[in-house]
């Protein structure tokens, strides 16, 4: 006869493996922090239209948000009515958003929520045209799920899809109107908003109620789409993010500034990455490119101070990852780099093949997605030429080169992990991708509850 208390032990033993083989929620922009690292194993190596895919799903909008996951829920944004063809955009007074909940066993649309745009948006065109209206990945605290749609403000739901609060944070354009794409990031109980375009600002709120708790202003600062991160040291939490530049450590507590140092400069498109508080970022486009490393906690001017290191290659869009001593990233054109993480020492710098350019499209970049660091392997996922599998470590290695040949739309978002699956999100549809699947589940017509 098994004692009482040794069942209630055996039960806990296996509540807690299970939780670990399944791993952890992806709750924002990158998952957990913000570090685009998965401890999950077996995660795929190679697939195609008709193999190792567990599920696709059609989406019934384009976005270049990614996808998050709580529990058994995946979450993605989407946009409509508006701006789906280049040559001839539509009516503007019939632009949504959309928030979609997909169960992630089965790709099953459980519900979908849409907004009316508060108007007048960016006109569809140029550069952000390459985005579109849903490029700000939601975030979840588990309870509930936030997103932030740009002009139209930011929204809370439950994970059932019921509104609970709706906050404006400014209705104004980036000076090129190209749009926005600075995603959530929630710290404890706030939701932390890069609403430096809409309102030159950057604003936390309550997540249960709405409530603005602080305001740091922005203002002289030509907007940023760089997602707030949260950055722990020994002393103290701090949220960073890349600013034109600038890069900022503010108090989650009530905004103020800690630090900022002028050692980046160039646009601040990409977010920072963080790793024993030691603050990694990038910077590219037409004002230069750059890469640094600098120590968090510091006290105002850190530029000198707080350098560690400072490098002349960078990043117009795609984001760094920390995985083990290295820095590493795929920039928009394509290029592999990896940088020694504690010196700045280039390890390597290479071009994927079939990534020159923009493009099998000739568009202005080849990559916006930002590199995933999971199970020995970096994954890169292209614009239009599908997704690079590199080996982690010193030497540059591609493993695979894998595409969904029947699907031609954009794969601008970044990909996320769910249970030992890779979910990808394209224009059309979202894939949730692993092994052991021989077939794909198609849901041609799903189901799509508005509520």
């Amino acid at each position: 006869m098994i004692r009482p208390t040794i069942c209630l032990f055996l039960c806990s033993c296996l509540f807690f493996l299970s939780k670990s083989a399944l791993g952890d929620d992806w709750p924002g922009f990158r998952g957990p922090d913000g570090l685009a690292l998965s401890a999950d194993t077996g995660l795929p190596l190679k697939w195609s239209d008709t193999e190792n895919v567990a599920w696709k799903t059609p989406l019934p909008g384009p976005g270049s948000s990614s996808p998050i996951v709580a529990g058994d829920r995946v979450f993605v944004t989407c946009y409509g009515g508006y701006g789906l063809d280049r040559s001839k955009p539509g009516d503007q007074q019939k632009l949504t958003r959309s928030l979609v909940c997909v169960n992630s066993n089965d790709g099953r649309v459980l519900w979908q929520q849409s907004v009316a745009a508060v108007l007048p948006e960016d006109r569809y065109g140029g550069m952000l045209a390459d985005h579109g209206y849903a490029s700000h990945t939601a975030a979840t605290d588990g309870e509930r799920v936030y997103v932030f749609f740009g002009k139209s403000g930011v929204l809370a739901y439950d994970l059932d899809g019921n509104q609970l609060w709706k906050q404006s944070v400014g209705t104004n354009s980036q000076r090129m109107s190209f749009g926005s794409g600075a995603s959530l990031c929630v710290y404890k109980d706030l939701v932390i908003v890069n609403a430096s375009i809409e309102g030159e600002a950057i604003f936390a709120f309550d997540g249960a109620t709405g409530r603005q708790v602080w305001k740091t202003d922005a203002k002289g600062y030509d907007g940023s789409y760089s997602t707030p991160v949260v950055v722990k040291t020994d002393k103290r939490d701090e949220i960073v993010v890349n600013m034109p530049d600038e890069i900022w450590g503010l108090d989650p507590k009530d905004g103020g500034l800690f630090w900022y140092s002028t050692a980046l400069r160039g646009a601040s498109n990409t977010t920072a990455v963080a790793k024993r508080g030691v603050v990694f970022a990038l910077a590219g486009g037409p004002g230069g490119s750059g890469a640094v490393a600098i120590r968090a906690g510091g006290h105002d001017d850190v530029t000198k101070s707080g350098l560690i290191w400072q490098k002349s290659i960078g990043s117009y869009v795609p984001s760094p990852v920390a995985v083990g001593d290295y820095l590493c990233w795929v920039d928009d054109k394509g290029i592999a780099c990896c940088l020694n993480a504690e010196t700045g020492e280039q390890v390597y710098r290479e071009r994927l093949r079939g990534l020159g350019g923009g493009g099998r499209r000739g568009m202005s970049s080849a990559v916006y997605a930002s590199v995933l660091a999971a199970d020995g392997k970096l994954y890169a996922v292209s614009r239009h030429n599908g997704a690079f599998v590199l080996a982690q470590g010193p030497k540059f290695e591609l493993l695979a080169h894998n595409q969904f040949q029947d699907d031609e739309s954009d794969f601008n978002a970044s990909p996320a992990v769910v249970r030992g699956h890779l979910l990808l999100r394209s224009n059309q549809a979202l894939y949730c991708v692993g092994p052991g699947f021989s077939k794909i589940s198609r849901i041609t017509n799903p189901v799509i509850r508005s509520k």
